[in-house]
């Protein structure tokens, strides 16, 4: 009979999370900017998922297949989710505080990518590894560290908040590309070492987990380069229609790859500078 690990403190961190959350878009639904229902979708699926992950088997996440599966749920997808779920309204309340918006560059994409893939290796050296499953504070430590970092590897990609302006699709694409060649270096170490890289763990189990973190990371490359490229069908077509009705280049090219309020925040922000420059 399996005993479930889930301590109930871990459910006040996203229990906390989903409250904060779901006022917001109670605020904004208020004032005539409703979240839409898909991104509302997201946020509270990715929580959930955290929870699930926090909550699985003792005796599954003492096993280093389940305890792998564990470290995927809490560092790729959760992270996903939630990221999918935000956008800039939602954060601006966040924003505003002087020391968040200072840690924006961490979802630069130069910044995330090493920042993530770091964390990820360093987290599976035998030290620090062997360290999280002997203390219960530095294993709470890593959960926290594989979710941030997965959140700001996403932010990179999905841009809740604008990114670099060079950072379009291709470049994007070569992103996924390179987070899942340095997750597939990692699972394949896993799958070929002669030996348990862990003294907890059988080197059967050690393959299993190395067979599972490349198949997560193969499913969600596949899903995020699907996304990718209908993403960029929709931003050509809305960047095309634009210009051909006479939009700025500009302004155009942003809407393509915001959306349309984006496009209607441009504009204005444009009419204003003209407006400035013709009273100066």
């Amino acid at each position: 009979m399996s005993v479930w690990a889930l301590d109930p403190v871990q459910v006040v961190p996203p229990a906390l999370y989903a409250a904060a959350y779901a006022k917001r878009v109670h605020t904004l639904a208020a004032k005539g900017r409703p979240v839409p229902a898909r991104k509302q979708a997201c946020m509270y699926a990715g929580l959930t998922v955290v929870v699930a992950a926090l909550a699985l088997p003792l005796d599954t996440a003492r096993r280093f297949d389940g305890h792998m599966a564990q470290h995927l749920l809490l560092g790729d997808l959760a992270p996903l989710l939630v990221v999918l779920g935000l956008d800039g309204r939602i954060l601006r309340p966040v924003l505003a505080l002087p020391w968040v918006r200072s840690l924006r560059v961490l979802a630069h994409p130069l910044v995330a990518l090493p920042l993530w893939a770091l964390n990820l290796w360093a987290w599976h050296t035998p030290a620090l590894y062997v360290a999280a499953l002997n203390h219960d504070l530095v294993h709470a430590l890593e959960h926290v560290m594989f979710f941030t970092c997965g959140a700001l590897m996403w932010a990179a990609v999905v841009e809740p908040l604008p990114g670099p302006r060079w950072f379009g699709t291709a470049w994007k694409a070569a992103y996924i590309l390179a987070v899942r060649v340095v997750g597939a270096a990692l699972a394949t170490a896993f799958l070929f070492a002669g030996r348990p890289v862990y003294s907890a763990y059988g080197l059967d189990d050690q393959r299993t987990a190395g067979g599972i973190m490349l198949m997560e990371g193969a499913v969600v490359t596949l899903i995020a380069f699907v996304w990718l490229f209908l993403r960029w069908t929709q931003e050509a077509e809305l960047r095309q229609s634009l210009l051909d009705g006479g939009a700025d280049p500009v302004v155009a090219e942003r809407a393509g790859r915001y959306g349309a309020v984006a496009a209607s925040a441009s504009a204005s922000a444009s009419a204003r500078s003209v407006s400035t420059r013709s009273a100066s």
